[in-house]
């Protein structure tokens, strides 16, 4: 049985792994259009620096990405984040401590008086009734009221979707909180009986020892597959009972396709074997996202924490500041420190398309109004990515079960990657497994 595996993020990468696993005699080809391997789970080193182009991290509130670490050999190289990036912040008119406890909950000056009666009004806010699919911002005006939504639901959409919660779907992106109301009647009802102190996301933020790239170069070394860096695959057609899979002039014939791509570059690859599936993967919505880092050699200010997110009414140019050296102290030599600034997103997509000296002007100024920080740094980096993170809007369960239902009429072609179902490391992880166990199964039936 012969695989072509089109991408080789972590998706890419993750099917490939079980896929091996699972067919040790299915000989494996992995495509991939950059120099190297890992998509946006890349790490670049500026002067002892490491700055991640993408993700910094995974949380250990899912088992799927330390599955992998345990299964490919790879508990050496884990790394825990740092205790002290518990500590988070939300940036409104000034930095607020994230509350992350009740009694820390009751002081915060985030919300007034009345707007925290509000949100223990829950209780006795009714179920919804029905299956309509609803925004974030109309589950949590709904559900918890105004004041919440628009601080801490608003800052959480755009640290992990890069998108506004008027614009995302509560039940593709956040199904936990929807499951509570829909099983228990509310939030706080559901995690009583659940006996979880949260319904977002938990956990402990884990890494790898010099950065991220470090398991995507380990991966590499437990697949036994050919691997094909620099090679963008132009299209893929039928052939026979196989598939043509075309790239920088070579064609090969396989048995069978995963295709782990964004969904806009799967769209491309698919319109010569099916046009109404490449319309259907060209309407997932995506938001842009550019990624700045600075480093200091001394810089005064403890970058005491794990970051900032702003909320979309707060007088900062930025998104959102991990103080990635707090995270994780490898990411800067020692007795330095080092910050990544995330902006644009669906709040200022704009700003994606500008230069990176603006870009750096720009996060420059949210890091000295948000932190006070007034030095300039010695190393900058900049990572634009015009179409940077699934946005999962309201009718992305639907349009996923579209795509997945046209794309099983082609025996043997999978669809996996972030766009689908589940954004994060962990859930690109598990989606990945599935369709190696999807492909394999294939194979075994051939």
């Amino acid at each position: 049985m012969r695989v072509a595996i089109i991408g080789a993020g972590i998706s890419g990468l993750s099917t490939a792994f079980y896929l091996k696993r699972n067919r040790s005699d299915a000989e494996v080809h992995v495509f991939e259009a950059n120099e190297h391997l890992g998509g946006t789970m890349h790490t670049v080193n500026r002067d002892g620096f490491l700055f991640e182009e993408g993700g910094n991290g995974f949380l250990s509130n899912k088992p799927d990405m330390l599955k992998l670490v345990n299964e490919s050999q790879a508990t050496d190289i884990l790394m825990r984040s740092e205790d002290a990036a518990r500590r988070r912040f939300i940036y409104t008119d000034r930095m607020h401590p994230f509350p992350d406890g009740p009694g820390k909950f009751i002081r915060s000056q985030l919300l007034t008086p009345a707007q925290k009666l509000r949100i223990l009004g829950e209780v006795f806010v009714p179920p919804k009734r029905d299956d309509q699919d609803e925004t974030l911002q109309s589950f949590g005006y709904r559900r918890l009221g105004k004041a919440f939504t628009d601080v801490f639901l608003d800052a959480m959409t755009a640290g992990i979707y890069g998108t506004t919660a008027d614009r995302v779907s509560v039940q593709a992106a956040f199904p936990l909180v929807v499951n509570l109301e829909r099983e228990y009647g509310g939030l706080f009802k559901g995690m009583i009986k659940r006996r979880k102190q949260s319904a977002g996301p938990g956990g402990v933020l884990m890494s790898f020892k010099g950065g991220m790239t470090t398991m995507v170069d380990h991966l590499q070394q437990q697949v036994d597959a050919q691997w094909h860096t620099g090679a963008p695959v132009e299209a893929i057609t039928r052939d026979g009972e196989g598939y043509r899979v075309q790239s920088a002039g070579d064609a090969l014939k396989v048995d069978q396709v995963i295709v782990a791509t964004p969904a806009y570059a799967a769209s491309e690859l698919l319109q010569p074997l099916d046009s109404e599936l490449s319309s259907q993967l060209a309407a997932l919505d995506y938001s842009p996202i550019a990624v700045v880092g600075f480093g200091w050699k001394e810089l005064d200010h403890p970058l005491d924490g794990f970051g900032l997110l702003t909320t979309a009414n707060a007088d900062l140019p930025v998104l959102g500041v991990l103080w990635d050296s707090s995270i994780f102290p490898d990411r800067a030599p020692e007795g330095m420190k080092s910050v990544r600034v995330m902006l644009g997103g669906q709040r200022a997509p704009h700003k994606v398309d500008q230069d990176p000296e603006t870009l750096i002007q720009e996060a420059l100024e949210g890091v000295r109004k948000g932190l006070g920080i007034e030095k300039a740094p010695d190393t900058t980096f900049v990572k634009r990515w015009p179409k940077g993170l699934p946005g999962y809007p309201v009718g992305h369960i639907q349009a996923v079960d579209a795509i997945m239902e046209r794309a099983s009429q082609h025996r043997g072609l999978h669809l996996t990657g972030n766009a689908y179902r589940g954004i994060a490391m962990n859930d690109c992880v598990r989606n990945g497994r599935l369709t190696a166990e999807a492909a394999a199964m294939v194979g075994r039936v051939n």
